[in-house]
């Protein structure tokens, strides 16, 4: 210990430290913690690379594999080209009519990637078309997410502003679960795999097996069977290849042929859980259950409205990844629970000679007829 009166040498070199240490945070601080976001961003920036290179390969080799020629032309130029498609909604700013410009144009960008398709695999049939068309959404989807986040990437590194550079490291994380969660459903459309997305497919599925089919609209299909007394339709993607179907456009046509004479509405479409939540646990609901862009779930509110139908839900909830990747055994015991729901809905919702719409909402991907 000092003598009174004298001063710690060491207590004057730590103050002196501490001073140091503040002054270089105030004019070195902010640099130091943009280097540090930078350096975490180009880490993911990486495993984007990865994943859409590997999205890439996945898509090329899926091409190859349905084609029975040996010497035809590398898919790889075209697919490289296709990468970079891109779609452009329509304008906004007078919001009546703009549901038709947006069927139209979703309906346009379909029919491009079918036709791109089949250019580089001429062989494929319906299935493998569908599954084909899956992937290379895909590829689309992360070579685009691996674009927006190198832009702002290379734009933080070069304006070193701190205020650019957070709007891609705090949400980096999500960013990179979605990411991930798009390369795991390039096996699943690959190989034909049913996804948890197909949870209210199978369903139907199921309800259909032994029934006769017909394609009602494109890519959507129709059986008829007897409930309790009542008449019930049913309507699914039409499977096993990956599409979605027009359901909004089939449950329109049908109620329209029926005069309105329909008693309810069900419908049965994964569902985004909360965290906390069980995977493949269900719940009931009254509304359109359907996702996508809105053009589908505008058409069936539109005749439900008209003609008053009840919209009755059920939902199988799931993360996204667990939506787009190969189905899991929780959501596959969720859909004999929703299965039992739907049941129950039509004995406690409907009576005996009603006619009911019970629709599969999702994609039917590795879901047979």
């Amino acid at each position: 210990m000092a003598p009174a009166g004298e001063s710690d040498p060491i207590g004057m070199i730590m103050n002196v430290l501490w001073i140091g240490l503040i002054v270089f945070s105030m004019f070195y601080g902010q640099k130091i913690q943009t280097w540090m976001m930078l350096r975490e961003i180009s880490g993911a920036l990486d495993r984007l690379t990865f994943l859409k290179n590997e999205a890439r390969n996945v898509s090329i080799k899926s091409i190859k594999a349905v084609r029975k020629k040996a010497d035809q032309e590398d898919p790889s130029p075209r697919v490289d080209h296709f990468l970079e498609y891109f779609t452009i909604m329509p304008v906004t700013l007078d919001p009546s009519g703009i549901v038709p410009k947006i069927d139209h144009i979703l309906s346009l960008r379909e029919d491009r990637f079918e036709d791109e398709i089949r250019t580089m695999a001429p062989e494929a049939d319906e299935i493998q078309i569908n599954n084909l068309e899956g992937v290379l959404e895909v590829s689309v989807d992360l070579n685009e997410i691996f674009k927006v986040v190198r832009h702002f990437y290379l734009l933080g590194r070069k304006t070193m502003s701190l205020y650019v550079i957070m709007q891609v490291q705090m949400q980096l994380p999500l960013i990179m679960q979605i990411a991930e969660a798009y390369f795991a459903a390039l096996k699943a459309f690959a190989d034909g795999q049913p996804i948890g997305d197909g949870a209210g497919p199978l369903v139907v599925g199921k309800m259909m097996l032994e029934l006769e089919k017909k394609e009602v609209v494109k890519d959507t299909v129709l059986s008829e069977t007897s409930i309790d007394g009542r008449k019930v339709i049913l309507i699914k993607a039409k499977g096993p290849g990956s599409s979605v179907g027009k359901p909004g456009e089939a449950i329109q046509r049908i109620i329209e042929e029926n005069k309105g004479k329909v008693s309810s509405i069900i419908m049965i479409d994964a569902a985004a859980k909360l965290e906390g939540e069980e995977t493949g646990s269900t719940a009931e609901g009254i509304g359109s259950a359907i996702g996508g862009y809105g053009v589908e779930k505008y058409k069936i509110e539109e005749v439900a409205t008209k003609y008053k139908v009840p919209l009755e839900a059920v939902v199988v909830k799931q993360l996204l990844h667990e939506a787009i990747s190969p189905m899991l055994e929780e959501i596959y015991n969720g859909v004999d629970i929703a299965s039992a729901r739907v049941r129950r809905l039509i004995q406690e919702r409907t009576k005996e000679g009603d006619t009911v719409i019970v629709a599969g909402i999702g994609n039917s991907v590795g879901i047979g007829q």
